[in-house]
């Protein structure tokens, strides 16, 4: 029997079994699935009836980033004035140690041309919503961690062209313009219609709870949305990326509207039907950006698999180690200099233990389908797009692995971080 056959049905037990037994898991078994199966069998994953799977790549990237977006509130983005320091700290590990991980990844194995960008893209990304993810399952903040994705998606538009003009122009031609209309395209424009969403469906004013009132809003949307849709392109000029993302943006409020109104008219509970079912559909989205990815990528993969495998490892590693361990320090030398400042009433660490899991997970995991989106709708490769592929399936695995090992402890301390041996040396 074909060897390809028999790791895939194995994977196939092994994800069936963790819906049952081991559901934290099961996300990381469904994608390990997806991959091996395209990597086995590429041809499968090419086109379906007629339709290129990879044309499916941007619009299903975007739809997991509104999935995203109905996440988040207001509260999110205000939540920094309560607790800057995680937030800051995270932000900036983010985007300045990871993107230079990146580049001296590239210059260690020998990396060239649009794998050497893809590397690089990856670090240069926002967090995803994956971290939130195994924050929740680890015991983090969770709170804390949708603050920290919403603040990093927020700069990417500035941050990540940025990076990728210092560091991977020598690689590949950037357009920085082009790629921070591409960010807003893929990003900033979905999870903003995602936070307009989550407004509309959990609002108790009363115009949110009139039927009549949400058709309507339904209906204006599904009108401007299609008015956007039927602008001739060359009107547009360099905003033209943005119109497919604002028209679809717009029929997803409107859908929300409308499912709205049904749960009104049932009397249900819509609150307990988004939190169940969005996070399934935006996993399931991500396993099939990973499958087809793979699929269309095979034949470089294979030839560059171990050194890309080996690169995801290490840059995870150092990612994960410098968000918990750079949150640790941090918390104690801000504890420290603030008690002999007058700033704090006592000395202890300023960051709690879930805190310096969350900042781990939010460094650590970037935003796989940005990276993706960004490496086919901007720079036009999907070549590019291979590194975040690979990392990402990586990010996933060992996210789900620390994750589980972290929820062990089912009641980490709220007060702050306990101070090890090299903490109390900072003091």
């Amino acid at each position: 029997m074909n060897i390809g056959w028999i790791t895939v049905g194995i994977l196939l037990v092994a994800a069936i079994l963790t819906l049952r037994f081991f559901r934290s898991l099961a996300f990381t078994a469904w994608v390990l699935v997806g991959v091996s199966a395209a990597f086995f069998f590429p041809a499968a994953f090419q086109t379906w009836w007629g339709l290129p799977l990879a044309s499916l790549i941007v619009p299903l990237i975007q739809l997991i980033m509104f999935g995203m977006g109905t996440t988040l509130n207001l509260g999110d983005f205000l939540r920094i004035v309560k607790e800057p320091w995680p937030v800051l700290l995270g932000i900036s590990l983010q985007y300045a140690v990871m993107p230079i991980t990146g580049y001296m990844l590239v210059v260690a194995f020998g990396l060239e041309g649009e794998l050497a960008a893809g590397v690089i893209l990856i670090g240069a990304c926002s967090g995803g919503v994956a971290s939130n993810v195994m924050s929740y399952i680890g015991n983090g903040n969770v709170a804390l961690s949708v603050t920290m994705t919403a603040f990093s998606t927020i700069v990417a538009p500035v941050m990540t062209p940025l990076a990728m003009t210092v560091l991977a122009g020598q690689y590949i031609d950037v357009d920085a313009f082009a790629m921070l209309i591409g960010v807003v395209n893929i990003v900033i424009a979905p999870v903003f219609a995602g936070v307009v969403g989550n407004a509309i469906l959990y609002s108790k004013k009363p115009w949110c709870q009139r039927t009549g009132t949400l058709l309507g809003v339904a209906a204006m949307l599904v009108a401007v949305g299609t008015a956007i849709a039927l602008v001739p392109a060359d009107q547009l000029g360099a905003f033209n990326a943005l119109r497919n993302c604002v028209s679809l943006g717009l029929y997803l409020i409107a859908a929300l509207a409308i499912v709205k109104v049904i749960f009104l008219a049932r009397g249900s509970d819509n609150e307990a039907w988004l939190d169940r079912g969005l996070p399934i559909l935006s996993m399931a989205g991500i396993c099939a950006i990973l499958t087809v990815l793979t699929a269309q990528t095979h034949d470089v993969l294979v030839q560059a698999a171990g050194v890309l495998f080996a690169a995801a490892v290490i840059h995870n590693t150092i990612g994960l180690s410098l968000g918990y361990w750079g949150a640790r320090v941090v918390g104690v030398l801000a504890g420290r200099i603030g008690f002999r400042i007058g700033m704090f009433p006592n000395s202890q660490p300023r960051l709690t233990e879930r805190d310096c899991r969350t900042v781990a997970f939010e460094v650590g995991m970037q935003n796989g389908g940005m990276a993706t989106g960004l490496a086919i709708n901007v720079l036009h490769s999907h070549v590019v797009a291979l590194p975040p592929n690979v990392f990402g399936t990586w990010m996933h695995i060992s996210g789900s692995i620390l994750a589980n090992y972290w929820k062990r402890d089912s009641s980490p301390e709220e007060s702050p971080a306990t101070v090890t041996s090299l903490e109390a040396e900072l003091a």
